[in-house]
């Protein structure tokens, strides 16, 4: 019953998805939904972007491990990345009317720094789509008894065929469906393991000391090791296209600006769930946390809850899971398309002809993060290196391409360049200083000295980005 109850669902978002694709006309329907989004679908839509397998499976792992010190990254730097994103780029980047983050490279700093902008943008993704299709995989691994590689496949399908035929149509309308069965799914089983396990107050106050330690203490090394980890999401995701795209589709600037602050405090709620019940897991059935502890969970409730609890449960996971993974899909093929092939190709292909090299692209990088997920299975670790590229390479130039007239295209290459550089060549030692640490240091410095000593290098296009369309130099059309 359970197992047909998730290919019951698996049909009814495949269907949901295929009627979304009558509304996708144009590449701009099919990448930012035309632009239309209400506040409903719009905060949605970016809540489910960042409620994924690493919020169910990696955050609660990491958390029995380690206690709440331990997943500042995720939820906490997640949410914090859409409440900044709201304060301080929501607007600025909404006035511009572009279709990809790509697009403001472009725009800002030309043609140059958008192609090498667009390489830090897609790649990562990779291994962000790889740890949904991970976690989809030990679903279908714990409920049919499928091998994971095999649960990762079929799930790539069905995530992909969504994806590939209604883009950000059909993500939004099934990230709101998705959203719903989420909180409804988690907050039921939250209230039946705490009735279990003698209520919310009884499991807080047997959990080991220093589970709930937020803060670091004095002591300059912590101090730096978690301020970076807040910087993961906080403030690598920032330069991310899926929240670019979610905010931009948004069918308002106020839309876009409520709909982060929405989405930031239901992320933040709704994400303590998995880390109560993991808690309640815990105290109740210590064997299943014992060894690998992304599969606690799942185990957990194919063992001992009921049929409609366990329905409710793995339905909200497969919902949580397939919203990230069709945005996150979804964002770097919009990037190839139009960051990559239009401006390589001389523009020479028209609007119907780029809609189908995006969808092209949408089976290319499903593909490929397949087979990273195939050979990867630490959900948490795929997730955070994803993050971290984005974080060393885009976000300097971002924040001083809209807040510093002097900042140009010098400045923004070498701020990518370097700061990619030095994260690798930080790996190579051996420290437990983060690596990011050094990374962004070197990516800031280069964009602020790239820009003072090479003025020269500045394009036309440094010309203050919030300019409307028609105050442009160029008098270009941002939304293609």
């Amino acid at each position: 019953m359970l197992l047909a109850s998730i290919i019951i669902y698996l049909v009814i978002t495949v269907a949901i998805g295929y009627w979304s694709s009558r509304r996708v006309k144009t590449s701009g329907d099919f990448i930012l939904a035309g632009r239309s989004l209400p506040l409903l679908l719009s905060s949605s839509a970016l809540f489910a972007t960042w409620f994924g397998s690493e919020t169910v499976f990696g955050a609660s792992s990491e958390f029995l491990k380690g206690g709440m010190y331990s997943v500042i990254e995720d939820p906490f730097g997640a949410a914090l990345c859409l409440v900044l994103f709201g304060f301080f780029f929501a607007r600025k980047l909404y006035s511009m009317n572009l279709l990809t983050l790509g697009d403001f490279f472009k725009e800002r700093f030309g043609k140059r720094t958008e192609l090498v902008a667009s390489l830090c943008l897609a790649p990562p993704y990779l291994g962000y789509i790889a740890a949904q299709l991970v976690a989809m995989g030990l679903i279908l691994n714990v409920v049919a008894g499928l091998e994971v590689w095999q649960g990762i496949i079929i799930s790539a399908c069905v995530v992909t065929f969504y994806t590939y035929v209604g883009g950000m149509w059909a993500i939004s309308i099934t990230d709101f469906i998705q959203s719903v069965i989420i909180i409804v799914g988690l907050s039921a089983l939250a209230v039946t393991l705490s009735a279990e396990a003698g209520g919310v107050q009884h499991v807080l106050a047997t959990v080991k000391p220093g589970t709930f330690q937020f803060f670091p203490k004095a002591d300059f090394k912590e101090i730096v090791i978690y301020i970076a980890a807040w910087s993961v999401l906080g403030l690598g995701s920032i330069p991310s296209q899926d929240v670019f795209q979610r905010v931009m589709s948004s069918n308002s600037v106020n839309t876009a600006v409520r709909s982060c602050f929405i989405a930031a405090a239901l992320y933040l709620t709704v994400a303590m769930l998995p880390l109560f019940i993991s808690l309640c897991t815990r105290q109740l059935y210590p064997e299943f946390v014992q060894g690998d502890t992304q599969l606690a969970l799942p185990n957990m409730i194919l063992i001992h809850a009921s049929l409609p609890i366990q329905i409710l449960f793995f339905g909200s996971l497969l919902s949580a899971i397939m919203s990230t993974t069709s945005s996150a899909i979804l964002a770097p093929s919009s990037i190839f398309s139009e960051n990559l092939v239009k401006p390589l190709t001389g523009d020479r292909f028209n609007d119907k002809q780029l809609l189908k090299i995006t969808r092209l692209a949408v089976l290319g990088f499903s593909t490929l993060a397949t087979v990273l997920a195939c050979l990867r299975s630490n959900i948490y670790e795929l997730v955070r290196e994803s993050s971290v590229l984005s974080l060393v390479s885009l976000f300097a130039p971002l924040v001083f391409g809209l807040y510093w007239k002097k900042a140009n295209s010098t400045g923004a290459l070498l701020a990518m360049i370097l700061g990619i550089l030095t994260l690798m060549l930080a790996k190579q030692f051996d420290t437990t200083w983060p690596s990011l640490v050094p990374a962004v240091l070197v990516s800031i410095l280069a964009m602020i000295f790239g820009s003072l000593f090479w003025k020269q290098a500045s394009s036309k296009n440094t010309a203050n980005p919030s300019l409307s369309e028609k105050e442009r130099p160029d008098g270009q059309a941002g939304m293609r």
